[in-house]
């Protein structure tokens, strides 16, 4: 499946850093700026190496934590990105594990790249947000874009700080700074990697390999979720839209669809009907009864047009089918 952007035309000369390749967003999201740039346009940075020859030989890589300032300065001194995707933080759940490196990781490696940026001329952040960043006193219903902010997961602390500084960079250094507020993302080509709404690809591959899956959300717990080729597609239209129709500098509220685990349960069960699940929630519970059930993204609609393609149906089809077929190719 490829994904399509709705601007009128990929810019072209670009060259891309994406920091944070290897996670489950910068993985797919490396493949696909790869197709619309040139694999040579586009280098992927990640802490770790890639761990399979076809990644590594994909395309230009480097080895990159993002919280050494002098490793990160040399990198993009070196290829002269004019855009910088990003990606690396740590999720909400395992922040909550170890917070004092949930903050570090994601305001000082944030702070690193907003600085590198304005010190070498790159013309385009892109820095992703979440729905982390709402708390127990936000509406929870059509969360709207501008409300009752009052985050209580390191995560989403961080994430809404973040927010603010890509905004105080924007007016304080014209640095175009641009930002999605993600809802759970969900998707085949990698596994989960430490996010509250993980369950939602976890029981993905429970159905496929035929074992039940236990839920460590309660069975009732409504979460804004999209399948990962609508976000990357909502990526590719924000940042190739023009700079003066985007009225949002913080980050723009981003919505696709709401379920449950009961919801997305009985879509896999028209595929596999004996795929049981049981549900047994521990401290992600809290975490998610904290977050909205739905979003409302008008904003994002009327700026740049917005639209997602995926129904709750139609990812668990396609879903199915992938990992169907990755499990005969292994």
């Amino acid at each position: 499946m490829t994904t399509s952007s709705t601007s009128a035309a990929t810019p072209t000369g670009d060259t891309i850093l994406v920091i944070g390749a290897g996670g489950q967003l910068g993985f797919e999201l490396t493949h696909e700026l790869r197709r619309l740039y040139g694999a040579s346009n586009v280098v992927a940075a990640d802490v770790r190496a890639p761990q399979d020859a076809e990644t590594a030989q994909a395309g230009p890589f480097e080895q990159l934590d993002v919280l050494d300032q002098n490793r990160l300065t040399d990198v993009i001194r070196q290829y002269k990105p004019t855009q910088v995707y990003h990606l690396a933080a740590l999720l909400s759940a395992t922040a909550e594990q170890n917070p004092k490196l949930g903050w570090q990781l994601n305001m000082d490696g944030l702070f690193n790249v907003l600085d590198a940026a304005v010190d070498l001329g790159v013309k385009q952040v892109y820095w992703p947000s979440s729905i982390a960043v709402f708390g127990p006193d936000t509406p929870r219903q059509n969360t709207p874009q501008l409300t009752t902010m009052n985050p209580n997961t390191v995560y989403g602390i961080s994430k809404l700080a973040g927010e603010q500084w890509g905004e105080w960079y924007f007016r304080k250094h014209g640095l175009d700074v641009r930002s999605l507020r993600y809802p759970g993302l969900i998707g085949y080509k990698s596994l989960p990697g430490g996010g509250t709404t993980d369950y939602a690809v976890d029981i993905y591959h429970k159905a496929v390999a035929g074992e039940a899956y236990e839920c460590f959300l309660s069975e009732d717990t409504y979460l804004p979720m999209m399948y990962m080729p609508d976000a990357l597609k909502a990526t590719l239209d924000l940042m190739h839209a023009p700079a003066d129709r985007l009225q949002v500098r913080s980050s723009y509220n981003l919505g696709a669809m709401s379920f449950s685990p009961a919801e997305i349960t009985a879509s896999i069960q028209r595929h596999y009907p004996d795929f049981q699940v049981t549900y047994r929630p521990d401290h992600r519970q809290q975490i998610a009864d904290s977050w909205p059930a739905s979003i409302d993204d008008t904003q994002a609609r009327l700026d740049w047009n917005w639209q997602p393609e995926f129904t709750l149906d139609k990812m668990t089809d396609d879903m199915l089918l992938h990992l169907k077929e990755m499990v005969v190719l292994k």
